[in-house]
């Protein structure tokens, strides 16, 4: 993948499940902390962009392919990169891997809408211009 952007996380007691792995929707959780430190890394907070530009980001769809599992106290770092960009919405490619293995893969669309009614908005400016060139765009 390139241009991207990698975080660390550690699985706790409290993101496994009996199995003692960690619990699919927890991966979710792992994903979204991942994006917000990919916006933070560029300058970008999601309370500003909220309040300075009146936008905010949902998750419109996401396709993941868990192949295995995690456990706890693992270290993970998940990897996250622009796909495609259109004007309203981002679609991140996003794998999580303990050391050289692939636990999951998957796509996440995330749309922009305004704050205000929930409507498609168009990628605000400032964010367009924090967009890796190249790679990842279409």
């Amino acid at each position: 993948m390139t241009d991207e952007f990698v975080w660390p996380v550690r699985v706790y007691y409290e993101d496994t499940d009996s199995a003692g792995v960690v619990y699919y929707a927890n991966y979710l959780k792992f994903l979204e902390r991942a994006r917000s430190e990919w916006l933070r890394a560029r300058g970008l907070e999601q309370d500003s962009l909220r309040e300075q530009q009146g936008i905010v980001f949902v998750v419109r769809s996401l396709q993941l392919d868990f192949r295995v599992p995690a456990r706890f106290n693992d270290l993970l770092a998940v990897h996250s990169r622009i796909q495609e960009q259109r004007g309203a919405s981002l679609v991140f490619a996003q794998r999580i891997l303990r050391g050289s293995t692939l636990l999951l893969d998957g796509l996440v669309r995330v749309a922009c809408i305004g704050a205000d009614g929930f409507r498609p908005r168009a990628l605000p400016h400032v964010l367009q211009q924090q967009l890796p060139v190249g790679g990842g765009q279409s």
